[in-house]
């Protein structure tokens, strides 16, 4: 008997094509010139590898913080403004943080309105007087970017903690234990490795915030090497060291996602009763909750709400509107064929008794957290290579 049907021979092939950029990266590395590593390695590459890093800890670190207590906060507390609160720390999310990286830059540059304020009420009259934060740095790229990924470790976060049982707790309590450090905190540790895993898949892949803030990582580092030294070999080599650190997080996310049936969703448990908070410790909740929000959604919003309002002659510009018209046509096509493939995909997979497809499957999802950079590289060396060979055999 046949191992293979009508569903999955596509769901087989729409696998591979997804796949191929990343094995087109791995075989250009295989044959790329690795003359160029010994330079990179003596000059910038220490320094991409180090940023990375950085930057990811740096991210991760801030995203808990954002994140986990956010949801420890909404989940176990009533407070002022909760209600608020509970879907508001989700929108960060649907700003990119390269638009948040503008808007900050555009801010609290020197020429910005926050400095100019500041010159005014003090008197002073050049950078020489005072000392003001380099947005454009380290630590503001961790601190935009943080302000927008945080919402993947606080929704995972916060399904697992309204999901205990009260008699977690109760134990808990009748041993003297605190109960987020000994029940919450553990029993959400899958859930808050899965969210990291996406925070860091996220981090590592972005180009707009690192680039314009001058932040040279391993992403930046591939662009470097393809159009400044014009080595697409050894791009694709950079590109094999991040889908290395790709394909480590998306096995830990993986990992976590399996370990999260462990929470106990049984009917007969009840669920945690929320304690009303008020005064001080009201006021502290409500600043947890809204700090993460103003920076990574309310000061960037209000900042381009500012500029549309000073602008609106650009709203009638014919190169805007072209603009939103490509965007629309771009992103229905791509959620078209993208719903279209998934579905294929799955169903195929379910249907499909070869195991060829399903091993195929999981493979896919690196796609999603490879960089653009990575992917670009990917798609563009073996098109530009079955370009050549066209045109050598029509002039031959």
């Amino acid at each position: 008997m046949s191992t293979w049907n009508i569903w999955s021979v596509p769901a087989g092939v729409l696998s591979l094509l997804i796949i191929a950029p990343v094995l087109a990266i791995f075989y250009s590395a295989i044959l790329g010139d690795t003359s160029l590593w010994p330079h990179l390695l003596s000059t910038v590459l220490p320094r991409y590898i180090f940023n990375t890093i950085v930057l990811m800890l740096g991210v991760g670190v801030l995203s808990l913080l954002f994140g986990v207590s956010s949801a420890w906060v909404i989940s176990r507390y009533n407070f002022p403004g909760r209600a608020i609160f509970e879907w508001a720390l989700l929108l960060p999310a649907a700003v990119p943080a390269y638009i948040i990286a503008y808007t900050y830059t555009d801010l609290l540059e020197y020429a910005g309105p926050v400095q100019n304020f500041l010159r005014e009420i003090f008197g002073w009259t050049s950078s020489k007087d005072y000392w003001f934060p380099n947005i454009r740095s380290m630590e503001g790229a961790i601190l935009v970017m943080s302000s927008v990924l945080y919402p993947y470790i606080y929704l995972l976060t916060r399904a697992s903690f309204i999901t205990l049982p009260i008699s977690f707790f109760q134990t808990s309590a009748i041993y003297g234990k605190q109960p987020f450090f000994s029940v919450a905190l553990p029993l959400a540790r899958p859930a808050i490795v899965a969210g990291l895993a996406l925070v860091l898949m996220e981090t590592i892949s972005d180009f707009g915030t690192v680039d314009y803030f001058a932040v040279q990582t391993l992403t930046t580092g591939i662009f470097s090497v393809w159009l400044q030294l014009g080595n697409a070999g050894g791009a694709a080599q950079l590109a094999c060291v991040i889908l290395a650190v790709i394909i480590v997080l998306v096995s830990l996310e993986k990992s976590a996602r399996r370990r999260m049936k462990f929470f106990n969703l049984s009917t007969r448990h009840r669920d945690v009763e929320k304690t009303q908070l008020k005064g001080r410790r009201g006021v502290i909740a409500f600043i947890l909750c809204a700090l993460p929000v103003l920076i990574g959604f309310v000061i960037p919003t209000s900042v381009l709400g500012w500029h549309a309002m000073n602008h609106l002659d650009e709203w009638t510009n014919p190169a805007l509107i072209k603009a939103l018209l490509n965007t629309l046509r771009v992103a229905t096509i791509a959620a078209l064929i993208t719903v279209f493939a998934g579905v294929v995909m799955v169903y195929g997979v379910r249907l499909a008794r070869s195991e060829t497809p399903k091993r195929l499957l999981p493979i896919t999802t690196i796609g999603y957290a490879a960089p653009g950079a990575v992917l670009g590289v990917g798609i563009l060396i073996p098109l530009a290579w079955f370009d050549n060979r066209l045109a050598d055999g029509i002039w031959e």
